[in-house]
């Protein structure tokens, strides 16, 4: 049996897991909204506290944020995660803290085929390494490495690297970002579940066009960008149509950027929350458009496959599994 875990920042998923068959059995699980805890060691003890665990032989954590000398500051929670505290807390040294991009990444590798949605018809699976992006509260990506035998996950802080312009609207936006975060604009300012709005307020604060009576006075508690999402997919509002259309322009150029720093012949997974909530605009002209335009390497990139994950648990299916493939 062992613990594995999805740490958000806005939930995180526990659950102990069982292999039976080659196939993962859930005994438990449990979602947590993740702002309510000040430590993480509160939210395991009260997981603990609410199941009766029986020993566990490892634990495996996918956490927001980077791990060094297996420790992870989360960067979107106040969050101080050490295995050691958790080998203490659990008796046992079979512990490890994978970056939630990582954990993805991983979990990719156990879904089914009607688990994602393609988007290139001319990409073909292919041996070789794989790109992971996915935008839900930050951007994560990673890669599964190819050693000519299986696949192994490494993680990165991709999704804070500098934002690039593809457009001369895009231009606008970013000298527009720059008098907000004066220091540094990354591509998480944009392609995240906040970004949504922000692409939103841009194109407000430029006159794009005038905004739906649904979006005047909402209340502090209303997720904005949601809200953004469905004025334009259920009332084809033009300002949030041109905010979603921007946003998958933007991701998939990222998307692209990682294809090409991965060499992901093996192909590009995209994962996270919104994806899925916004398949009509991922699935259009503009996300693919944007993917392939790569200059001399556009015919590379057509070459890709390139799919959506539906299954929102995928981070946590890559903690259990690796640490039945590599801790047990």
């Amino acid at each position: 049996m062992i613990l594995a875990g999805d740490i958000g920042g806005t939930k995180t998923n526990l659950a102990l897991f069982e292999l039976v068959d080659g196939k993962l059995e859930t005994i438990v699980q449990e979602q947590f909204a993740s702002k309510n805890y000040e430590k993480f060691m509160d939210l395991i003890i009260a997981f603990k506290e609410k199941n009766a665990i029986e020993q566990i032989e490892a634990l495996c954590l996918g956490i927001a944020g980077p791990i060094i000398d297996e420790r992870c500051r989360t960067t979107n929670l106040p969050w101080d995660i050490k295995a050691s505290e958790l080998k203490q807390e659990f008796g046992i040294t079979s512990v490890k803290l994978l970056n939630d991009l990582e954990s993805t990444a991983y979990g990719m590798l156990y879904l089914e085929e009607e688990e994602f949605i393609s988007l290139n018809p001319t990409g073909r699976k292919k041996k070789g390494n794989i790109a992971v992006i996915a935008a839900g509260t930050g951007l994560g990506e990673a890669i599964l490495y190819f050693d000519g035998k299986g696949y192994n996950p490494i993680g990165t802080e991709g999704g804070h690297t500098d934002f690039a312009p593809i457009t001369s609207q895009q231009d606008e936006l970013l000298t527009w970002l720059r008098r907000r975060y004066p220091g540094h604009v990354s591509y998480e300012r944009i392609v995240s579940g906040i970004g949504i709005y922000t692409l939103y307020e841009f194109l407000v604060e430029t006159n794009f066009a005038p905004q739906p009576q649904a979006m005047l006075n909402l209340e502090d508690d209303v997720d904005k960008s949601a809200m953004v999402s469905r004025c334009a997919l259920e009332q084809n509002d033009p300002l949030c149509l041109e905010a979603l259309r921007i946003f998958a322009e933007i991701y998939a150029a990222e998307a692209g950027n990682l294809a090409l720093k991965s060499m992901s012949l093996g192909g590009v997974y995209i994962g996270g929350g919104i994806a899925p909530k916004i398949l009509p605009i991922i699935k259009s002209e503009y996300f693919l458009n944007a993917f392939f335009s790569k200059g001399r390497f556009e015919d590379l990139l057509r070459m890709m496959e390139l799919k959506v994950s539906l299954n929102q648990e995928t981070a946590l299916i890559g903690s259990a599994r690796y640490a039945f493939d590599k801790l047990v």
